[in-house]
């Protein structure tokens, strides 16, 4: 089931790659990512209320609150550096350029998570940073 999930995240991602692109031809980055992210906000608590969970956040302890609000910082400097990217690029290039994170993504999980990695995943993470970097290092044609 995580893979129907992760595909449905990936489609979405890169729909909004596409819409943000529009987005931000006219304003700065900072302004469109202020936008959506008044409205990731209010879905996100409106999906919280909806499903009832909303007495879970009393019950959230200290170490829980400083890593989700680390993750919460460091999603809006994500969220701002690829809308500059995106402001100063082309869509396809920087997307492909940022996906590069699965490697980083990779190693943090080796590092602090001690996940074990195979051969596979190396490839895998190898293959796909060097097509992010074919993509994004690719002439443009005239």
């Amino acid at each position: 089931m995580w893979i129907v999930f992760s595909l449905l995240a990936a489609l979405s991602a890169a729909i909004v790659v596409t819409l943000s692109k529009v987005g931000v031809k006219n304003i700065e980055a900072s302004v469109a990512f202020a936008i959506q992210s008044v409205l990731i906000v209010s879905v996100a608590w409106g999906v919280v209320a909806w499903q009832g969970h909303l007495g879970q956040v009393a019950e959230i302890d200290r170490r829980t609150w400083l890593f989700l609000v680390a993750a919460g910082v460091l999603t809006c400097l994500s969220s701002l550096f690829s809308f500059q990217a995106l402001k100063l690029g082309q869509a396809s290039r920087t997307s492909s350029f940022d996906k590069i994170s699965l490697v980083f993504s990779i190693l943090l999980a080796v590092f602090f998570l001690k996940e074990k990695v195979t051969w596979q995943v190396i490839m895998g993470a190898a293959l796909m940073a060097g097509g992010a970097l074919l993509i994004a290092f690719t002439r443009e044609s005239n």
